[in-house]
């Protein structure tokens, strides 16, 4: 560990660890069976238990050990005491150990804004939650070893399920954790779930291996249970050779950087910052691109409204070439910010 580590990179090695926290508190809510599901604004948009503790796990720890910074989470829970066992205070020393970014050593915990998104992908979470229960199999390791469709289709949706913790500087997005729970699952008995990724500008990302669709193909993911006539227009008009429906907005940034897809298209309302603060950030880190439908940046400062109105369009390589065939109709239909 080096001697004095820059704030971002003390704040990054945290964020790593409370993720993976979080995501132990994700999983353990699931084993148990007892989701506590409440409707927010509707069918789908729901929170859950795992919502909830793993916020305040990631809210109080982060603000324990750095109390100046501002820090955002999609949930709006009461101010309560937070339980010592959800408190993580450990740093991940490999990430203590890199030379941070030049124009990133001089920052303060007042000029950082953390965006948090505890549990992403919590419509599938809850589905997943449903199938496993019908098969009573909710408490049992999340293994492959159990055959049966209905098994493997809720094992899928939990492939979907993010723990996002996005950093931001001067409104653009810096660094970014992503923490899948339930990766792994598909290795069976004895396989140890879950993996974090993390990124900081000019630094990388790490924690995955980065890889590329060939570029005679076009792979579009999009989202899974959010869509409209926008939203399919949009799809429809890239000419993709396939579409991927998936949930979550880290996991499908994650499609792009492991060469699932070439393009994340979502042209609608809907994604918020703490969606894509973190996975932009890593997505950048490699190379790629995050915009909204005209091909502005979204800022991340403390201040601005919490949704991403214009839609989401990421590409890890030619991201003009997606652009130019966003339909004028589409433009139209969405509130450039």
């Amino acid at each position: 560990m080096s001697g004095n580590p820059a704030l971002i990179m003390r704040l990054v090695a945290s964020a790593y660890r409370v993720a993976e926290k979080a995501g132990a508190i994700v999983r353990k809510v699931l084993h148990s069976g007892e989701l506590d599901i409440v409707e927010k604004t509707g069918a789908n948009d729901l929170q859950t238990l795992a919502d909830r503790l793993a916020q305040q796990s990631i809210c109080a720890s982060l603000s324990r050990r750095f109390p100046k910074v501002t820090i955002i989470g999609e949930e709006e829970l009461p101010a309560v005491e937070v339980q010592e066992d959800l408190i993580e205070n450990s740093q991940a020393d490999e990430i203590l150990q890199r030379s941070c970014p030049a124009e990133f050593s001089e920052l303060r915990e007042e000029e950082l804004v953390v965006w948090v998104d505890p549990l992403d992908g919590t419509k599938e979470y809850t589905e997943a939650s449903r199938c496993l229960h019908l098969q009573a199999v909710a408490q049992i390791p999340l293994t492959g070893s159990d055959t049966s469709l209905s098994h493997h289709t809720a094992l899928w949706l939990l492939d979907n399920v993010t723990v996002l913790i996005g950093i931001a500087y001067g409104g653009r997005a810096i660094a970014g954790v992503i923490n899948q729970p339930f990766y792994n699952y598909q290795l069976g008995a004895g396989a140890t779930l879950g993996r974090t990724m993390w990124g900081v500008l000019g630094l990388g990302a790490f924690g995955f291996q980065l890889r590329e669709v060939p570029s005679d193909r076009r792979i579009v993911t999009t989202t899974r249970s959010h869509s409209n006539k926008m939203v399919m227009d949009c799809v429809d008009a890239m000419e993709p050779h396939e579409v991927i429906r998936v949930g979550g907005a880290g996991n499908k940034i994650i499609q792009l950087v492991e060469g699932k897809a070439s393009a994340y298209v979502f042209a609608s309302p809907g994604c918020k910052k703490w969606d894509t603060c973190a996975p932009e950030a890593i997505l950048h880190a490699v190379g790629g691109k995050l915009t909204d439908m005209y091909g502005n940046a979204y800022h991340y400062d403390a201040n601005v409204k919490h949704m991403n109105s214009a839609g989401v369009l990421a590409t890890l390589r030619n991201h003009e070439n997606y652009i130019s065939r966003v339909p004028q109709s589409v433009l139209h239909g969405l509130k450039s910010d």
